[in-house]
């Protein structure tokens, strides 16, 4: 979402790096810059002029540290801004105190409330949750099904809404239905309207008056910039929201309304939606977040994805297995399976520190998903044999594998060569002392903490 401006900012910074020391004036001319870069990613003049403003401030009055030079501290100073724009610290939703906890989704239609529903209920689950889902949008249709049809994929209970019955009524029947079954977390889907209406905001505080909210959680559409700014804040005055969840963090948008929204409304950001996948809802990390725009990746989302998808156990017998030089392709095919697991591999890439720097190389190939698809197709295609011991895959069985996997016979060879050549890597690896000699939990670096 935010490459562009990122670029741009690289820009800015190089040009710093020119300089011996910082002075006004080379201060005034990047910030000039960075102000630019800020409103063409559609972010609120007012909260891109005051953001300006505490750079200014800071930049000025700060003495240089010698060990930094004037790129770095402006690095060091804008980082520190976008950080507090964005919200300072990752905020959770509250699931302590009042039990059951209720949570009601609120937005314009086709932000994405129900989906996010579902992605909500799959994570509070994996967390020991006992979920409920609430359909609570008697008026598009489909809507309850589609809740229903989420919540059967999660193995989440849904409750019986029917399009007869008053938004109100079906919050208050899922209430005692709750206590009844011990369901310790509510998630009620709203209705939605295209444009904010008296209609839309009377129902939802009538359902406010109605029932004890423990959360208001207003759901925008990222992609839709400003226009999601200015209804979040709508929301938050007649409402009094909790907290929002930006959806389509995953697309093209410039990222306007996730730089302006907490400022304006002064709510934080929760979550984000980033895939169409139920498991494609993360917490927002303002740090991380600021990190990954200044070009400086995301090493700890990319071990938190890592470590979700990758069992422990698993991992130390395929580390055992490259120590004996024993892994064959039946495992290589699983190490597939892993990545896949964490996302595109242009979101993972994203989260590596410099990545945006390679890009600007000329030569360097872009990530193919189709690459990972063909791989995995070729070694499906073989026998049981041929994946313990590829030794015995000759012409003629190239030619087969070849024609069931749809690729081509070079194609064929280009997997068996990419596989020799990581048994030789990890043979020269196991040899040095204290080389594979298991996974275990990496320590972060010293001042960082996992969530």
């Amino acid at each position: 979402m935010f490459e562009n401006l990122t670029d741009r900012l690289e820009g800015v910074f190089k040009k710093l790096r020119g300089h011996g020391k910082l002075s006004e004036e080379n201060i005034s001319e990047a910030l000039r810059e960075v102000r630019g870069a800020l409103l063409e990613a559609d972010v609120n003049f007012k909260v891109a002029k005051d953001f300006i403003a505490g750079i200014t401030a800071k930049a000025i009055g700060r003495e240089v540290s010698k060990s930094l030079s004037p790129g770095q501290q402006i690095i060091k100073i804008v980082h520190e801004e976008l950080v507090e724009l964005l919200g300072g610290t990752a905020q959770q939703i509250k699931l302590d105190g009042r039990q059951p906890v209720v949570i009601m989704m609120a937005g314009l239609q086709g932000s994405g409330k129900t989906t996010t529903s579902g992605k909500l209920a799959k994570q509070l689950k994996e967390k020991g949750r006992r979920p409920y889902l609430v359909p609570a949008d008697i008026y598009r249709p489909a809507a309850i099904e589609q809740l229903q049809v989420l919540g059967s994929r999660l193995e989440v209970p849904v409750h019986p809404s029917t399009a007869a019955t008053r938004p109100v009524d079906i919050c208050r029947q899922a209430m005692s239905e709750a206590a009844l079954k011990n369901y310790d977390t509510l998630i009620i889907d709203t209705a939605g309207r295209l444009h904010v209406d008296e209609m839309l905001m009377n129902e939802l505080k009538e359902i406010q008056a109605a029932i004890p909210l423990t959360e208001i959680l207003f759901v925008a559409d990222a992609m839709t910039g400003q226009d999601a700014v200015t209804v979040a804040d709508k929301f938050n005055s007649d409402l009094e929201i909790t907290g929002i969840i930006l959806t389509k963090m995953e697309g093209d948008a410039r990222g306007g309304a996730a730089l302006s929204i907490k400022n304006i409304t002064g709510k934080p950001i929760k979550f984000v939606g980033v895939g169409e996948g139920l498991d494609a809802l993360e917490i927002f990390h303002p740090e991380r977040v600021a990190s990954r725009i200044l070009g400086m990746g995301d090493i700890l989302t990319l071990i938190e994805k890592a470590e979700a998808v990758v069992d422990k156990n698993e991992a130390e017998r395929i580390a055992k297995k490259l120590k004996r030089n024993q892994f064959t392709l039946e495992d290589f095919l699983d190490q597939i399976q892993q990545i896949k697991k964490m996302g595109s591999l242009e979101k993972i890439l994203d989260m590596v520190p410099g990545i945006n720097k390679l890009r600007q190389l000329k030569d360097v190939p872009k990530p193919d998903e189709r690459e990972l698809i063909k791989t995995e197709a070729i070694i499906r295609s073989m026998t049981g044999k041929e994946r313990k011991n590829h030794l015995i895959i000759n012409p003629s069985r190239r030619m087969r594998i070849a024609a069931g996997s749809g690729t081509t016979v070079g194609d064929v060879n280009r997997v068996l060569k990419s596989y020799s050549e990581m048994l030789k890597m990890m043979k020269k690896i196991s040899g040095k002392p204290g080389a594979m000699s298991g996974i275990k939990r990496r320590k972060l670096p010293k001042g960082m903490k996992r969530n």
